[in-house]
């Protein structure tokens, strides 16, 4: 099956202020990201901080430009200048629905405004298409009258995805979208999510930390360290036979309920130490500072992703299954 959604060898370059007063330094955010995602399939992107799963979704939105690599919706190259169809076709619901969300304007001035301006229904069906946006967030009514300060954190983020889907998208990119929710609320959107793209056909990219949730939600695991991608799997695959060290730290440091307090306490940390600066990646696996089965080829071969189609790891353990 064709990839809906392809980026190829996507280089993310930032420019960094050196503290000591020299040149500018170059922080290497997204270094040779390939990534293809066929059409309605659910695909999480995992990592800790400054890994660059915000960058990426920022890149796939047009929020940010690539020093090199290309980005092709549905066969279309997507440059800088963005039709406004092109723009249509991804949009993102962040984080912060408190800050994302114009706290002045009601809710129903916020999604009218894109209905109109994309001239996706005609003027007296704007109010039936307002209705049918809520019903399909689960909101009722009286909420388009209201202002976002006037509502719950839930009900928030469920308005972020009305205006989401307000123009009518082929993709949403959800960038840790349930973080800032609590765990009822955070059940909530999820299941909003997973109803939706059952019943719309979305392609979703779910960016989060919590794999709790990318394991209830998405069909494949892309995991990422330090702007590489290190292994995509199926979900299920990449839970029960993670192929690289990091991934299999990612999965061992989610909290057991079943373990007793002081068992817990008394656990080895899954990963020594904090990733290395993006500031100063040098030559070689750049996971090795932290790999507990590093070997001597690690420092001077950066793996590229091996194995199986459907499940791919960038380790040179993994090329021996």
């Amino acid at each position: 099956m064709s990839a809906l959604i392809q980026m190829r060898d996507i280089h993310v370059n930032f420019p960094v202020r050196n503290p000591d007063g020299g040149k500018m330094l170059t922080l290497r955010a997204l270094d040779g990201v390939d990534l293809g995602i066929t059409r309605s399939q659910c695909v999480g992107v995992v990592g800790e901080s400054g890994c660059g799963k915000t960058t990426l979704a920022k890149v796939l939105m047009g929020l940010v430009e690539p020093n090199d690599g290309s980005v092709h919706v549905d066969g279309e190259l997507l440059t800088e200048r963005r039709s406004a169809s092109s723009r249509r076709r991804l949009q993102m619901v962040f984080q912060d629905p408190g800050s994302s969300l114009n706290p002045r304007r009601r809710v129903r001035s916020a999604l009218a405004e894109l209905i109109t301006y994309h001239d996706l229904v005609p003027a007296s069906g704007l109010s039936a298409a307002l209705r049918e946006l809520m019903d399909m967030v689960g909101l009722p009514d009286r909420c388009l009258d209201v202002r976002p300060r006037d509502l719950s954190g839930g009900q928030r983020q469920r308005i972020a995805i009305a205006r989401a889907l307000a123009v009518q998208p082929d993709v949403i990119v959800a960038d840790e979208a349930v973080s800032a929710l609590d765990v009822s609320a955070q059940a909530k959107v999820v299941n909003l999510l997973s109803d939706l793209r059952e019943q719309l056909g979305l392609t979703l990219v779910f960016i989060s930390h919590d794999l709790g949730v990318v394991r209830a939600l998405c069909d494949r695991v892309v995991v990422m360290y330090l702007g590489r991608v290190v292994e995509d799997a199926p979900t299920e695959q990449l839970f029960e036979d993670p192929q690289h060290p990091y991934t299999r730290a990612l999965l061992a440091a989610v909290p057991d309920i079943t373990t007793r307090r002081e068992d817990a306490a008394a656990r080895k940390p899954a990963l020594d130490g904090e990733p290395a600066s993006a500031l100063a990646v040098g030559e070689g696996c750049r996971f090795r500072p932290r790999c507990p089965v590093a070997v001597s080829t690690c420092a001077t071969e950066d793996p590229p992703l091996v194995g199986m189609r459907s499940h791919r790891a960038a380790c040179v353990h993994a090329a021996a299954h």
